[in-house]
């Protein structure tokens, strides 16, 4: 098992890449049913979707992105009419960054059941005429892999040369390495986990019943009232950010920092009161409280081996492809220990697995941002899936 050994006295490698540029993102429409592991099924649906690069005449350089949980298709880049609307990865993808669209057809997707252009709580509902709201029904990591399949099927992409993300997009990655195991040549599992321990479900619950005990909630059927549950949402988004950061992280930024000085009050005295408050206004203003729900859930039901009886191994034995998985050590939500259950169990059945451990400061958040050990771990895998490529090529050639 090739293991990166990656720390503060590694040599960081210079990131000189540039963006995409503008980008325009697409919406795929599929008529046929798609049935949800919920046991419903929607008749139809439609998914947003961006892609950077160029796909080669072989249609073998494709690379899936998955996002995590309040994230988008907009993986990178910007719009031509909001410049501002930076994508959540252009640091990781671009001509010359690690995951090179020099080299790379790039995909991004939105997710069912999101708000962000793929059909969702905030769509219509073509059998009421109405926003699903509260119908639509809940999915699973399954199903969005199932979704982005046909949308593989669509773009005449028969394999991709990987599927990689963060968080919740690593486990999309370990799930279409199990689901479809010959439509992926390499799995980038990064900040991920094999299922949610009990406190990652706890905190998803406090989260959900703060929307749902917001007096504008109505039962999901907020739109009707003309409201939104924004208090529900800001505590909710005030939870999520307190797990995404290090203790280490939190400390260095903000410590025991006070706004004005001691009021002895309930207003926000302290700079990290301020800063939460600030993130739980930003996201009531963007996120809907129905896709909140429904995509925490489908965190907390990810669990491969449930199939298997809890045995790990077994369930990821289906894999054919090759993988990486990155953890970061300050990152207590999906904690390296986590990582490396997924890594024995790939090992157990003599997978081709290549693991770092990444020391950063910054927590879960880690993944997002430009640590640049983090992203030469990256850039080398993505440099070896193009040198294989290359390899295959000249052996085919007469």
């Amino acid at each position: 098992m090739p293991s990166f050994a990656v720390t503060p006295g590694g040599t960081p490698a210079a990131e000189s890449g540039h963006s995409v540029g503008v980008v325009e993102a697409r919406r795929a429409r599929f008529d046929a049913p798609l049935e949800l592991a919920c046991g419903q099924s929607l008749p139809a649906y439609e998914l947003a979707y961006e892609t950077y690069g160029t796909l080669d005449q072989a249609r073998s350089n494709a690379v899936l992105v998955c996002h995590a949980l309040n994230a988008s298709h907009h993986v990178a880049g910007c719009y031509a009419d909001n410049p501002e609307d930076i994508g959540w990865w252009d640091n990781m993808v671009g001509p010359g960054k690690p995951l090179d669209t020099n080299r790379y057809f790039v995909i991004g997707v939105n997710n069912l059941g999101s708000c962000f252009g793929s059909t969702g709580p905030t769509s219509i509902n073509p059998a009421t005429g109405r926003s699903w709201g509260a119908d639509f029904p809940l999915v699973t990591v399954e199903d969005w892999v199932d979704a982005q399949a046909r949308l593989a099927d669509m773009l005449g992409i028969r394999q991709f040369a990987a599927v990689m993300g963060g968080s919740l997009g690593g486990m999309q990655a370990l799930a279409w390495a199990i689901r479809y195991p010959d439509r992926i040549r390499h799995a980038l599992v990064i900040a991920a986990a094999p299922n949610l321990s009990a406190q990652n479900i706890a905190f998803n619950e406090v989260a959900r019943q703060a929307i749902m005990t917001d007096p504008d909630f109505h039962d999901g059927r907020f739109e009707t009232f003309d409201t939104k549950p924004r208090r529900g949402l800001r505590v909710a988004r005030m939870i999520g950010h307190i797990t995404y950061l290090s203790d280490e992280q939190m400390e260095e930024k903000f410590g025991r920092a006070l706004r004005e000085g001691l009021r002895f009050s309930f207003a926000p005295e302290f700079q990290i009161e301020s800063y939460l408050r600030h993130q739980g206004e930003k996201f009531a203003d963007y996120y809907d409280a129905n896709t909140y729900l429904r995509i925490t859930k489908a965190l907390d039901y990810f669990d491969p081996a449930i199939a298997t009886g809890g045995d790990l191994a077994r369930a990821l034995a289906p894999a054919t492809c090759k993988f990486l998985v990155v953890a970061f050590t300050t990152d207590w939500r999906f904690a390296p220990a986590r990582s490396r259950q997924i890594v024995k169990a790939l090992v157990d059945n003599r997978h081709d697995v290549s693991y770092a451990e990444v020391i950063a400061s910054h927590g879960h958040d880690a993944f997002l941002l430009d640590d640049p050990r983090y992203l030469a771990v990256v850039r080398a895998y993505f440099e070896r899936i193009a040198a294989e490529g290359s390899a295959t090529t000249a052996k085919a050639a007469p």
